[in-house]
């Protein structure tokens, strides 16, 4: 491949040359071989199902546009799907076990799903096959690392949760310093759900608060999922904190505590955890999801880069669409396209020494995508976070901070600086 190759042009969505000059190698002979079959395992029904749909969707969209470069080596990207409904162990693990024996899949490409216990890991090396999912978990890093050498193929294409903590803390203390926000005292309540992500997250916050400033006066663990805040409410009406962190994701179940909340509101900055991303948040919540902020470690980003790609998301799945969402399979489907075509080929599953080139192109690479820098760390397979665990952000994906503002519009990136488009705003109940 000649130089002048490698630095001519973008991607479709803004992918690199080198990268599109690998996905187009073969292009003359585009659509003619046959199809290479991507799995992906997906809360499509159940609790998640918001999620869900967004995942496909971001699928959908990345192999539309790696079939029109040309496809992997001149072989189209093909998307199965099936459903994890609720989640468990054994619906992950039995979906993705069908989707290697009916489809031959020498990849699977998730969203996240709650309470498979790695499961992921484990259908991957059993079958030689490259999984990449948004689980968010620490355990995962800490499984790789425990046999390298058997969970090689296993990719968790963001952060662990446990940099939500440090990150959140630190996010506050900004807003104090840059005096955006004048808290009426040092405390902060933690309001975290039955699973271990939220729990883990919750955790993190408790055990980092003294060292960023803060006392937590509440920690509260609530069902999971649940809409019942009254009990929760009650107690943080007693002694109102600084803070209300609430680390459980679900987007209705959140819009219910701010509906609740609003009926006797106490002097406190709500920060929530991941869902008021989804449109069902606004949806149910409306006006009164004005002022919330969330955080994401993994999500589209509002710039320039990702223009195109937002643009074109909203065109084919509607106005109300989640392309924050979405972007997380949009941009590991794009990493495992490149990291196949460097490799020679996607391979199959048991053929691990194939296998094993495309996981070692992945586990090297560094890719721009619609979510900021994807760099894995190379003994836990894990992408890095900024700026809390790198402070490179070339990188490590962005911890995004936004707030809705107006929930008849997209929520505002606030923070991290380098990436914020808008200020923070005092939430109504606060000014």
């Amino acid at each position: 491949m000649k130089r002048r190759q490698l630095l001519t042009g973008l991607g479709a969505g803004g992918l690199g040359a080198a990268a599109l000059s690998a996905l187009n190698a073969g292009a003359a002979h585009a659509q003619t071989g046959d199809p290479i079959p991507i799995g992906a395992a997906l809360p499509m029904s159940g609790p998640s199902a918001g999620d869900g749909i967004e995942f496909k969707n971001g699928l959908d969209l990345a192999a539309a546009e790696i079939n029109a470069a040309g496809g992997i080596l001149g072989r189209p990207v093909e998307i199965h799907i099936e459903d994890t409904r609720e989640m468990g162990a054994d619906l992950v693990g039995q979906a993705m076990q069908r989707l290697i024996d009916r489809y031959n899949t020498p990849a699977i490409v998730n969203g996240y799903n709650l309470g498979a216990n790695m499961v992921e890991l484990d259908v991957a090396a059993d079958n030689d096959v490259i999984v990449l999912h948004n689980n968010t978990q620490i355990a995962h890093q800490e499984r790789v690392k425990s046999d390298p050498e058997r969970y090689y193929g296993g990719f968790q294409t963001d952060p662990a949760e446990y940099w939500y903590g440090p990150g959140c803390l630190n996010f506050l203390n900004e807003l104090v310093d840059a005096g955006q926000w004048k808290p009426a005292n040092r405390k902060i309540a933690i309001v975290a759900s039955a699973v271990e992500y939220s729990i883990v997250i919750g955790n993190a916050i408790r055990d980092k608060a003294a060292e960023f400033g803060w006392e937590v006066s509440v920690y509260e663990t609530v069902p999971f999922p649940t809409n019942q805040w009254g009990p929760v409410l009650a107690k943080l009406r007693e002694d109102p904190p600084a803070a209300i962190l609430v680390t459980h994701f679900l987007a209705q179940d959140l819009a219910q505590f701010m509906t609740q909340f609003l009926t006797q509101p106490t002097p406190s900055l709500i920060y929530m955890q991941y869902g008021p991303s989804l449109p069902v948040f606004r949806e149910i919540g409306g006006e009164a999801i004005n002022g919330v902020i969330y955080s994401t470690v993994i999500g589209g980003l509002p710039d320039a880069f990702a223009a195109k790609y937002r643009e074109d998301y909203r065109a084919n799945f509607g106005d109300t669409a989640s392309w924050l969402t979405g972007s997380q399979t949009y941009d590991a489907l794009w990493m495992y396209a490149t990291a196949a075509a460097v490799a020679g080929g996607p391979g199959e599953p048991f053929n691990g020494e194939q296998a094993r080139k495309v996981a070692g192109v992945l586990k090297g690479m560094v890719h721009r995508g619609m979510s900021g820098s994807f760099r894995f760390d190379p003994e836990g397979l894990v992408a890095y976070s900024y700026p809390t665990e790198t402070k490179d952000p070339s990188l490590g994906l962005p911890h995004q901070f936004l707030q809705h503002q107006d929930y008849r519009t997209d929520p505002k990136l606030i923070g991290p600086q380098l990436y914020a488009d808008s200020q923070f705003m005092l939430p109504p109940w606060l000014s």
